[in-house]
């Protein structure tokens, strides 16, 4: 209190006297004023003595409040301060307004003082000053790290401490996930049936046929309540009634046949049961599903022979293909196309000319079997794309393409391949689930090997797009020819995510020859929009690699049937990875 008193006094005679003493602090003059010091004894006495000036530090500067030049004095004088309570208590009201006046006198005492620093010293201060940040930098750090750390503490706790289980659900992301209880009833009348049935082969064993009866009428009694309902809210308005009429009956029936192992055992068994009859709607959901592939409409059906009838009728196979020149020309935007199905193709076509910005300077190259050429080149002589060119050409027109070149045409010719792909094709149910769409000889179709021999198809090219035709197009694909492909020969979109779609998913590792050649963790690719550098091709003599691995996989040990597994062997470390938007898997480019 007596240091305020003498703030405040000193606040007021500031105005009249010559000369004060400052310093950075605003408490050192409560203490020092005009060459005196002052304290107060414990009886609240103030008492002052004389300080020379040579007992001041370097901090204090002689400062005149008139003029403002440090040093000059005018004279010292002495004052005899009251320990009064009011004048205590104005100094606590206005010490306050007396911080703020010595923070600009602070500053610019500071100013004053750098100015008449000499080098070393002003380093020597940047320096510690430099200390200072890095010292308040490194604080705020480690607090940000411990708040971090307490929050992660905090976290796992609350992890540790949540119930995960919802009482009376299959699944907590069901719709009416909102009430947890949404499907208790129609779950216990479920448990309630596989107990019933439990309990009623157990009656009939034990020859207690009255039981047996009961048991299997109130199963068929849930049955009916239960029909499709997926929630309790679903459930006929009887279901309660049903559910307490069952537990009766399960009571009655407890009482009279459990048996621990009795009832462990038949339980083993309906399990069992179950999984038969799970495995069994695998296998035929498995052929259906092929069967639907391989099946086509009656209109589709027709519709290739209507074609074919107009191509022969109307003269059309006499007529040669227009703009041959753009057909060997480097200088345009080439695709390669390889199916039998006119529609399909058609829509990657007409998809591609739609967004092309330049459609006069693309050529599409369409290669099908010698049942659909017909039909396909009467497709696009009807419905030719605005500007763009189209060839349509027979696969059995490539003479080079035989057996004595061809890997998979030689094995075409061996007993054992006709044995597995034509005799013993699946045409029952019988057939285990092993990879059905495997066994479609489809996949030993030169239409989709045809794929590993675009040089030689296209010899005159420097760079072609090969396109499925299961796919829509839906931007300008030029900028594709523009990609550098840093010395690989083929660009595409990888598949992997994860341990997903990598090497192991397609090829044999525990075969010798593949675990030794290639990484099991390697990243799978798209084989279904690619752009092939065939100069680059040419050079590596990819073609080669191809008819290397194709040959040693005739007994199917090293991979199943398909382009892609000899896909990723032929182009592995020569494949560049394109941006992923220009093929979304599953959709459409």
């Amino acid at each position: 209190m007596q240091k305020y008193q003498i703030a405040k006094r000193l606040e007021e005679d500031s105005k009249h006297m010559g000369n004060c003493l400052t310093e950075r602090n605003w408490r050192r003059p409560l203490l020092l004023y005009f060459s005196m010091t002052m304290r107060s004894d414990a009886s609240g006495t103030i008492r002052t003595s004389r300080v020379k000036m040579k007992d001041l530090s370097a901090s204090w500067v002689l400062e005149n409040p008139i003029s403002g030049e440090p040093g000059k004095q005018k004279g010292s004088q002495v004052f005899k301060l009251k320990d009064s309570y009011q004048a205590s208590r104005r100094s606590e009201e206005n010490i306050e307004h007396f911080i703020d006046d010595h923070h600009w006198q602070e500053d610019e005492i500071q100013n004053r003082r750098k100015a008449s620093w000499s080098p070393v010293k002003f380093k020597r201060q940047m320096l510690r000053q430099k200390r200072w940040d890095l010292r308040t930098v490194d604080l705020i750090r480690q607090n940000k790290e411990a708040d971090k750390q307490m929050e992660a503490t905090s976290a796992i706790e609350d992890l540790k401490n949540m119930d995960p289980v919802v009482n009376g659900k299959y699944s907590i992301w069901r719709r009416d996930f909102e009430n947890p209880n949404s499907d208790s009833t129609l779950k216990l009348m479920r448990d309630q049936i596989i107990m019933a049935k439990a309990y009623a082969n157990i009656a009939k064993s034990r020859n207690q046929i009255d039981l047996y009866s009961s048991l299997l009428r109130h199963v068929g009694d849930s049955l009916r309540v239960i029909g499709d309902a997926n929630s309790d809210s679903e459930l006929h308005p009887s279901s309660l009634d049903q559910a307490k009429a069952m537990g009766h009956a399960l009571s009655f029936a407890k009482d009279r046949l459990y048996d621990c192992h009795i009832v462990a055992r038949k339980l083993r068994a309906m399990l069992q049961s179950a999984e038969d009859n799970v495995d069994s709607l695998k296998k035929r959901s498995a052929f259906l599903i092929q069967l639907a592939a391989k099946t086509v409409p009656k209109p589709l059906h027709c519709l290739p022979l209507q074609l074919a009838a107009d191509y022969y009728f109307h003269g059309y196979q006499s007529k040669k293909d227009l703009n041959i020149e753009k057909l060997e020309d480097p200088s345009l935007y080439h695709y390669a196309i390889f199916s039998d199905n006119v529609l399909a193709t058609s829509v990657v076509v007409n998809s591609t000319v739609l967004h092309a910005n330049e459609p006069e300077k693309h050529v599409f190259h369409i290669v099908t079997d010698k049942l659909n050429f017909a039909a396909m080149r009467m497709w696009f002589i009807l419905n030719a794309p605005e500007k763009a060119t189209v060839q349509v050409e027979n696969i059995d027109d490539f003479k080079w393409l035989n057996s004595s070149y061809c890997s998979v045409l030689h094995q075409l010719e061996s007993a054992r391949v006709k044995e597995y792909y034509f005799k013993n094709h699946p045409s029952s149910l019988s057939v285990g689930s092993d990879n059905l769409k495997y066994r479609n000889p489809k996949y030993l179709s030169m239409l989709n090997h045809l794929r590993f021999y675009l040089p030689e198809v296209y010899p005159k090219l420097h760079k072609i797009l090969f396109l499925d035709d299961d796919i829509v197009v839906q931007k300008d694909l030029t900028p594709l020819w523009d990609v550098d492909l840093n010395g690989m020969v083929n660009g595409a979109v990888e598949t992997c995510k994860g341990s997903f779609h990598r090497f192991d998913k397609y090829l044999n590792f525990s075969n010798p020859k593949i675990s030794e050649n290639f990484d099991s963790n390697a990243c799978g690719w798209a084989f279904g929009m690619n752009i092939f550098d065939l100069k680059e091709w040419r050079n590596r003599n990819i073609t080669q690699i191809y008819h290397y691995w194709q040959d040693r996989n005739e007994d199917r040990t090293l991979w199943k049937l398909g382009t892609l597994p000899p896909g990723l062997i032929t182009f592995y470390n020569l494949t560049y990875p394109l941006d992923r938007k220009w093929h979304v898997l599953g959709l459409r480019i």
